[in-house]
């Protein structure tokens, strides 16, 4: 494997009595009574937050969340994870007084939480005297979580003496937010001029599967790509085309390459100026690229609306395509069974709305039933996967989206650049 997809990790330095900052994305949906509404990401990190943990580190967690715009937004404050924090490592927090919910306005009395005894302390704030003494004060095992990231400015400016603030916290930087590894702020890339850099286990798993795809995959590789629009993945497209035996084409932006083909598509999702990149991108693919048969359209897009399949042609006036038809899912389940490698980036169809969603969900199937390495990113397919109940059976979920893409469209993530590779210095 490439250096630059081999990083060192946490198991590579000596963590026991240091002070490690560890970046994480703890950006998660919450209810409307705000409470967290998908731990997933928080699972994601536990692995790492854990080890550390358990080998005796002083263990500081720092997020963004939202996008407060460099001001404080009481609705953004990430009290809500440290609430269900401790129980997601594994401890029996969340009853009253047992959990780690917001308490005072500043200082870090925000509360506290066990998690494999090993506490966890919420303040509400990421930098100043508070949060400095919070950290001075940790000790081996113990986790202490800052406030949003995001609530100052020289977060996303990647301010250099905001950086050195957040660093002056801990002994070491360990990035575990692949998340917003495509961004270069002060917490994702800043810290690492400041820092000994190293990879958690999520940052890691997501560079090593990736990477994979790029530079060593089993053939054929079949990618699948859906969503909206042409123009979010052009990039993607582009990188592919020179990766992959097929390129499979789903979902609204589907309808684009169809139209610069000559279909008439009716009242459906194109992107009219896009028609000639489109062509381009035909050009290019030399037949690899493989498109629709066949759609699922309907007057209007809601449940219970009346459905045709037709040729993409044949679609009636007034009418819209909202999903690949039962011969298009079939071809494609056809091609993943054939695969050694798998990549699926967004849905085939309208997801959100049954039966639209009948395209995606066969796609995840056929994926979760083949013997191929498959990758698997994006809120909407992992959403089919989830639904489908075959999630447990894809070798790799990616948490990334855009910068999973930006990662496939053969870009250095910024985030991922700053970490130490694996055979070079000692951290």
């Amino acid at each position: 494997m490439p250096s630059k997809y081999n990083k060192q990790t946490v198991k590579d330095v000596p963590v026991e009595g240091r002070r490690v900052f560890v970046r994480v994305d703890f950006n998660v949906p919450l209810t409307p009574a705000g409470e967290v509404a998908d731990r997933t990401r928080l699972t994601a990190a536990a692995p790492t937050i854990k080890y550390l943990a358990e080998h005796g580190a002083k263990v500081i967690l720092a997020s963004h969340f939202g996008r407060p715009k460099g001001k404080v937004v009481e609705s953004m404050r990430l009290a809500p994870v440290a609430k269900v924090l401790p129980e997601v490592l594994g401890g029996a927090g969340g009853g009253a007084g047992g959990s780690a919910a917001a308490g005072k306005s500043g200082g870090h009395d925000g509360g506290h939480g066990r998690g494999h005894d090993h506490p966890v302390t919420y303040v509400r704030d990421c930098v100043g005297p508070e949060v400095e003494a919070a950290a001075a004060a940790l000790k081996p095992g113990e986790i202490l979580l800052l406030d949003n990231l995001r609530f100052y400015p020289g977060e996303e400016a990647n301010d250099p003496a905001f950086a050195k603030q957040l660093a002056a916290l801990a002994d070491l930087y360990v990035n575990d937010a692949f998340g917003a590894a495509h961004r270069a702020h002060a917490s994702t890339t800043g810290m690492a001029s400041f820092l000994p850099a190293v990879a958690g286990f999520l940052m890691e798993q997501e560079v090593r599967s990736l990477g994979k795809l790029l530079e060593a995959p089993a053939r054929p590789f079949v990618a699948i790509l859906g969503g909206a629009k042409v123009s979010d993945k052009i990039g993607v497209i582009e990188n592919l085309l020179g990766l992959v035996d097929r390129l499979l084409i789903g979902g609204g932006m589907a309808n684009t390459f169809l139209a610069a083909q000559g279909h008439d598509l009716k009242k459906s999702l194109v992107e009219q100026d896009k028609l000639d990149e489109a062509r381009r991108l035909l050009a290019a693919a030399r037949g690899r690229l493989q498109l629709p048969v066949d759609v699922v359209a309907a007057a209007e897009a809601k449940a219970g609306a009346q459905t045709k399949v037709v040729p993409p042609d044949g679609v009636p006036d007034g009418w819209t395509a909202l999903d690949v038809g039962p011969r298009t899912a079939d071809a494609f389940a056809q091609a993943v069974a054939g695969a050694g490698t798998v990549f699926w980036n967004g849905p085939l169809g309208l997801f959100e709305i049954e039966p639209f969603d009948r395209g995606s969900t066969a796609v995840a199937k056929a994926i979760a039933s083949s013997k191929a390495f498959s990758v698997v990113g994006g809120g909407d397919s992992i959403a089919a996967l989830e639904k489908s109940g075959v999630a447990g059976s894809i070798s790799h979920i990616s948490t990334g989206g855009g910068a999973s893409l930006e990662f496939l469209e053969g870009r250095e993530l910024p985030g991922v650049a700053c970490l130490a590779d694996r055979g070079g210095a000692a951290q």
